[in-house]
């Protein structure tokens, strides 16, 4: 889809194309960049990083049920849902413009039965209770602000709890070496394992036809529920 700069009323679109291919195969999805101060209205190297994540392990969502956390431009959840996955987008409540942005990349890709919903970190709110049972949730720079980081996990936690055999897969970028998720993992009881950005070809400069993530330094994460054995 060839879509040119447009504007709205305070804000200016810009559409950026991704296009990702493994072997034979290759996905190309248009996502809506706004060019505004909040945070998650343009796509971040994190998110390409998690993005060919998913595509490398398209066969695993087929036909399951996955919600992003976070989503602003929405890179990852979009790629979930064209590799087959249901998916439920998700921002905070109090960022309608992100949430309007979830919604305008799932127009741009044809997506018309994807879910938007705002979810607040840290809040157990009805929509969260009342989500459908989950496979997959997936969250990429949400470890950005420290102040942020137990409220990620506060809402992460709830829905393990509630999916015991879902996973969370998570890409953030390094900024600081004093910055740790590892007490709340333990506090709340996860458990977490690197994954080598070599091991999904994510290890470059350059992806899906962009310049992200660059020299940022990016890595991954899988995160799950411990087990009563501490396993």
């Amino acid at each position: 889809m060839d879509h040119s700069e447009a504007e709205t009323p305070s804000l200016t679109l810009a559409y950026k194309v991704f296009t990702f291919e493994e072997e034979k195969k290759t996905l190309s999805v248009s996502i809506p960049e706004v060019l505004d101060p909040q945070f998650g209205m343009y796509v971040w190297p994190s998110a390409v990083v998690l993005a060919q994540y998913l595509w490398t392990h398209q066969e695993e969502l087929r036909g399951r049920t996955v919600l992003e956390l976070g989503a602003g431009a929405s890179l990852p959840g979009v790629v979930a849902a064209r590799c087959g996955a249901d998916v439920i987008l998700s921002d905070a409540v109090k960022t309608p413009l992100c949430l309007q942005n979830c919604r305008r990349s799932c127009e741009a890709n044809g997506l018309h039965r994807v879910l938007v919903l705002g979810l607040t970190w840290g809040e157990v709110s009805p929509d969260l209770v009342l989500l459908p049972r989950l496979d997959f949730i997936l969250g990429s720079d949400v470890f950005y602000e420290p102040d942020d980081f137990e409220d990620v996990l506060v809402t992460v936690a709830f829905l393990l709890r509630k999916n015991p055999s879902a996973q969370f897969w998570t890409t953030y970028q390094k900024r600081s070496a004093d910055w740790s998720i590892e007490a709340l993992l333990h506090r709340w009881k996860l458990n977490c394992v690197q994954v080598q950005l070599d091991t999904f070809n994510a290890d470059k400069a350059q992806l899906a036809g962009s310049t992200l993530p660059g020299s940022h330094s990016i890595q991954m994460m899988i995160i799950t529920l411990k087990t009563e054995a501490g396993l």
